[in-house]
């Protein structure tokens, strides 16, 4: 069974208005293109980061987030010892602070294309709640004969995190190095969906993040 799930429908890219590119350094993009991985930090306001968390929060408490699947199409089903969090897709209009996100997003989609030629035509995007002891198992973000997820992201929303609370993205690197990426606030994780073998450990408190894709346009 695999372990990239996928939404019902792709989003349909949507109309933004200029935005400023995001803060990041030449070194992260460097990074990204010696090692296939980069972290970069305070890449979002604190303000602007909160106002995600407290949404991820709401959604939780109202029963708004659905439990994960794996697996494609008519054989999604939910594996919580595979896959332990509960999502919900972001939509433009949803609020203010994730049209806020998904248009700084897009400047990144911008630069990422300007700096690595990927051709990323959109972006998708769920909040994501792991509740304390649940994970997600080791896996890749694409399959073998779908090449349209390019580049992940995520984008950490747990204020006060301590490395103790456990929760990191475990990347799995080269010469079978472990590199343990901690879920802090305004912490931003990107790398290649196809190459980068990665895991979330479980925590000892709740999980907040937005995981999220850029995509290649379809060619059929």
């Amino acid at each position: 069974m695999s372990l990239v799930s996928t939404p019902s429908a792709v989003p349909v890219v949507h109309p933004v208005c200029a935005a400023p590119l995001p803060i990041v350094p030449a070194a992260t993009f460097d990074h990204l293109a010696i090692h296939g991985w980069a972290m970069h930090d305070s890449f979002l306001p604190a303000a602007l980061v909160q106002r995600l968390a407290d949404e991820c929060e709401m959604l939780q408490r109202r029963g708004d987030l659905k439990p994960a699947r794996v697996g494609r199409a008519h054989a999604q089903a939910a594996v919580p010892q595979l896959r332990g969090d509960q999502i919900r897709w972001l939509e433009w209009g949803q609020s203010s602070a994730c049209d806020a996100y998904l248009q700084l997003m897009e400047s990144l989609r911008v630069g990422l294309n300007e700096t690595f030629f990927l051709g990323l035509h959109n972006y998708e995007s769920h909040f994501a709640h792991y509740a304390p002891g649940r994970g997600y198992a080791k896996h890749l973000d694409r399959f073998q004969d779908d090449d349209h997820r390019v580049i992940s992201v995520v984008l950490y929303l747990n204020a006060d995190w301590q490395d103790s609370d456990g929760g990191a993205l475990r990347i799995h690197g080269q010469g079978e190095r472990l590199i343990d990426v901690h879920p802090r606030a305004g912490r931003l994780a990107i790398f290649r969906s196809a190459d980068v073998l990665h895991e979330v450990l479980p925590a000892t408190r709740d999980r907040l993040s937005l995981a999220g894709w850029f995509r290649r346009r379809d060619l059929y």
